[in-house]
């Protein structure tokens, strides 16, 4: 059987077809996997679970029927939908993992990471990060109107194009919101494991680079604003790929 990994889908309103390719991965592939991950960013903003949005009803259920059906759904908070609750994750029938964990896969232990915390040469981000995972910011926004909530992730949203923006206007785009290196090898050091699968960076493809003498893996999962990113493990080995 087949392991499967995704992250990054970004799914909102305005971008109807990938939910609607996502639901057709669920209906047919994710069927018949052994398990399936999300790393993170199933949703384009997620302000609590009071979500009323028909995205997030529709995801619920094509989630709780594949459960239902027998293939168990993991999932782990990403920089976009951190605040997904329990709430939300029964509905869905999915467990939530906390970032990073480890797990054993086809007897061999592998982390999972969203990838958000590898970025450390991004300033910027990583303060937010820290403010807006404080347990004490979160309970004040979601104690919030759900109108105020809303047009808190909005703000955010157009602050973080901001951000981008003027990364790549310096041109440090690519390396300031990519992974540090030095990061991902105290990773590999912190957890003892030889693969790391993550998301975040929207840079999907697999690296080899040697820590402490060892050859260690680090898949990148791709993400779904044009098209699908699926990695797909089995006891064979691992492929990376798109779906149309």
């Amino acid at each position: 059987m087949t392991t499967l990994f995704i992250s990054d889908l970004h799914l909102d309103a305005e971008r109807p077809h990938i939910t609607e390719l996502f639901g057709r991965f669920l209906d047919a592939e994710a069927r018949d996997a052994e398990a399936l991950y999300i790393l993170g960013d199933l949703f384009e903003a997620w302000i609590g679970d009071d979500d009323p949005s028909d995205t997030a009803t529709f995801v619920a259920d094509r989630l709780r029927d594949l459960a239902d059906a027998g293939t168990p759904v993991w999932f782990m908070h990403g920089n976009r939908d951190f605040l997904v609750g329990q709430d939300f994750a029964g509905r869905a029938g999915m467990t939530i993992l906390p970032d990073p964990t480890v797990i054993q896969l086809y007897g061999k232990p592998v982390l999972l990471m969203h990838g958000d915390t590898l970025c450390t040469d991004d300033v910027a981000y990583q303060q937010f990060r820290a403010q807006t995972r404080n347990p004490a910011w979160q309970a004040q926004f979601l104690s919030q109107p759900l109108a105020a909530r809303i047009a808190f992730a909005k703000q955010a949203r157009e602050a973080s194009q901001a951000h981008q923006s003027g990364l790549a206007s310096e041109g440090t785009m690519d390396t300031i919101t990519d992974v540090a290196p030095a990061a991902v090898a105290a990773a590999f050091q912190q957890f003892g494991v030889d693969t790391l699968i993550h998301g975040h960076t929207h840079r999907p493809a697999v690296h080899v680079r040697e820590v402490d003498g060892r050859p260690r893996e680090r898949v990148v999962l791709g993400d779904w604003y044009e098209q699908g990113s699926v990695l797909r493990v089995d006891r064979q080995g691992h492929r990376l790929d798109t779906l149309a």
